[in-house]
């Protein structure tokens, strides 16, 4: 099977997990391109983006782009600002992207900041 096509079924897969629990909590997603990172805390209800980060900020941007280091600092970031805004609690939503590299850093990292998933 192609890339794309295999991306595809599991951001499938991991969005009808997420359905399931849908109102409950807000959802952290992330997106990762070839050079940076981006994460967002989202409430679906009432359709806004609460938090987000990503490494193109400008305190980020000092690391390289992408890199484990940078994507941990965004998950820290991240989950500073979702907790000023009084959210502890999301469901991860990682796409179609693998539990593996970044991503596994960047939701370390917010574990780590405060956030329960």
């Amino acid at each position: 099977m192609a890339k794309l096509s295999l991306f595809e079924r599991r951001r499938q897969r991991v969005r009808t997990s997420l359905r399931k629990r849908a109102g409950e909590r807000p959802r952290l997603s992330i997106h990762r391109s070839g050079r940076h990172i981006y994460a967002q805390v989202i409430k679906d209800d009432e359709g806004r983006t609460v938090a987000s980060a990503s490494s193109l900020e400008k305190e980020v941007r000092s690391n390289s782009g992408a890199t484990v280091s940078s994507a941990q600092d965004v998950g820290k970031r991240l989950a500073e600002r979702a907790k000023a805004a009084g959210i502890t609690q999301v469901v991860f939503d990682r796409g179609g992207f693998l539990f593996h590299g970044r991503v596994k850093a960047l939701a370390d990292a917010a574990r780590e900041g405060g956030l329960e998933f």
